[in-house]
């Protein structure tokens, strides 16, 4: 088990913790304050070992490595100043923070690519930028490496200046080959085989871990292959190649004997702005029978937001639980929830942190690990997960019935988070579908969820209001990427203290019982009620700070 590391506090740091946890609170933990890790701050959990990206090309990036309809064409100062960049950190005149990183390279002139190949007119190259890469460009063949080369110009014939680099590279390695040979299909703007989406991922991952041989595969064409996916919208079999790829890497999950078992994929890179109520809705649905296990990261870009992983940590939780610890705690009579995180349950994906920073923006995976399984139950079994872009709801359903659950919800929540408002929506919301559109499938039979068809599922979709559901309207509490302010918010509502924190957790305790069709949630207020009842008698509160203690004790 990994030991918490044990930092010496300075005034302002014991503030910070004190404005958490309470004294009474850390005699309940049974842990010396000089034993709880307390960056209170989210982006200060980030690793020291991963170098930054380069602003000005990220700020291109940001720009130009998304969708067809949300790519924004640079102008032309911005286009100079970018490609000029790329050339003279690619001659050596960069040093540090300032070098444009290999998977920089490789995203950026991946969109770049796509773009010219295959998005509409008004978001492939405009003026500028055709005007920057003519007068770089015949620079930037004789000082960039073949891989970019090949990224750039994959055909030879993009540019307009005509090389044989591209056409003709194949790679280093059968590894790298096989990667340029799905690579080249995917910068013509097409898609790919569930096998092949597999085959490269397996291949080139774990991209660096400690004490391991990496494999040996440029970061250029990793990062390009990764956003170029995301560019040109996944398939259901892409999707389900990225969701299945690793399943069995620390072998087959273990089955927690429990009757109900909840998955909850909150999006991996944190809340920035809003109160993040998951870890204490989870306590909640405990204290009754239903089951949660949370999974994420300590820190991840492109938000690098608070995560479960965070608080956990700061309280004094063990956050090194592999599946099979997170069992026990699931079956703990008086725990019944648990978190495990990437790191421990899928290495070779957690490997690419570091990565997916330089990329910019969000990969593939960061759909599909929110649909993960790493422990099964022996029970029902359902999976919840936020998404923000509209047209992701339906592929993250058809994951969750690919894994084979008897009911499965997506919640569009504030920052993309899957839990609810109680804020009333604003006359001003922009278009598409609104904060707390709720859409999903629950099982109509009590039969295996594997033996379950189509015509067992009741599909449903709705827009939740908390005001239908007697709870009045109140802006979400912010938390601004404090960790020690979100923690005191969700122990406040523990706690019993009523507000807005308060109604959150509830609303979202008792609505996902009742969307999910648990026992005991066919009536929507029995179900707040029910949620009411676990945080207003104490029991709530015991449960998170059993996890907190017996997390350290499991072997």
């Amino acid at each position: 088990m990994q030991n918490i590391r044990t930092i010496r506090f300075d005034e302002r740091t014991c503030l910070a913790v004190e404005a958490a946890l309470d004294s009474a609170t850390i005699d309940q933990l049974g842990i010396p304050e000089s034993d709880i890790r307390n960056p209170a701050v989210s982006s200060s959990y980030r690793s020291l070992k991963t170098s930054r990206p380069n602003q000005t090309v990220l700020d291109a990036q940001a720009k130009v490595c998304t969708g067809p309809t949300q790519t924004k064409p640079l102008g032309e100062e911005q286009a100079f100043k970018v490609l000029d960049t790329i050339l003279r950190s690619a001659k050596g005149e960069l040093k540090d923070e300032e070098e444009v990183s290999k998977a920089q390279l490789g995203a950026f002139f991946a969109a770049m690519t796509i773009r010219a190949n295959s998005f509409p007119e008004e978001t492939q190259w405009s003026e500028g930028e055709r005007r920057a890469m003519n007068t770089f460009w015949p620079l930037l063949v004789r000082a960039l490496p073949s891989d970019v080369i090949f990224i750039a110009d994959p055909e030879g014939s993009t540019m307009g200046v005509g090389s044989s680099i591209g056409p003709q590279f194949v790679g280093n390695d059968y590894s790298e080959m096989r990667l340029v040979g799905a690579l080249r299909e995917v910068l013509a703007g097409g898609h790919l085989g569930y096998e092949e989406v597999q085959g490269v991922l397996r291949d080139v991952l774990p991209l660096k871990l400690e004490h391991k041989k990496s494999a040996e595969v440029s970061e250029s064409l990793l990062s390009a292959f990764l956003i170029g996916q995301r560019m040109n919208r996944e398939t259901d079999r892409e999707l389900k190649a990225y969701c299945l790829a690793f399943d069995d890497e620390v072998g087959p999950p273990p089955v927690a004997n429990v009757r109900s078992l909840t998955h909850y994929g909150e999006p991996y890179d944190g809340n920035t702005r809003y109160f993040r109520s998951t870890l204490f809705v989870a306590a909640i649905r405990s204290c009754y029978g239903e089951s949660c296990l949370l999974h994420g990261v300590e820190w991840m870009p492109p938000k690098g937001g608070v995560t479960e992983e965070q608080m956990l940590k700061f309280m004094g939780a063990n956050t090194y639980l592999s599946p099979s610890q997170a069992k026990e705690l699931l079956e703990d009579e008086k725990v019944g929830f648990a978190y495990v995180s990437q790191r421990e349950a899928q290495p070779s994906v957690y490997s690419l942190i570091g990565l997916r920073e330089h990329i910019k923006k969000r990969p593939p995976l960061a759909t599909s690990e929110k649909v993960q399984q790493f422990v099964r139950a022996s029970g029902r079994e359902a999976i919840v997960a936020g998404f923000y872009h509209e047209g992701y709801e339906e592929p993250l359903l058809m994951l969750m019935k690919r894994r084979g659950v008897h009911s499965g919800l997506v919640v569009k929540g504030e920052e993309g988070a899957l839990s609810m408002t109680t804020r009333l929506r604003s006359v001003n919301s922009s278009k598409g579908l609104p904060v707390n559109y709720c859409s999903g499938f629950r099982s109509l039979s009590r039969a295996s969820a594997f033996e379950i068809d189509g015509v067992s599922r009741e599909s449903f979709s709705l827009e939740v209001n908390a005001k239908d559901y007697g709870i009045g309207p109140t802006d979400t509490p912010r938390t601004d990427r404090s960790v020690s302010r979100n923690i005191q918010l969700g122990l406040a509502a523990l706690r019993g203290e009523k507000g807005p924190a308060y109604d959150r957790i509830v609303l979202n305790a008792g609505m996902v019982d009742h969307l999910l069709g648990c026992d005991g949630a066919d009536d929507i207020s029995s179900a707040l009620d029910r949620a009411r009842e676990a945080i207003d008698s104490g029991k709530a509160l015991e449960r998170l700070l059993n996890y907190i203690k017996i997390s350290q004790k499991v072997k």
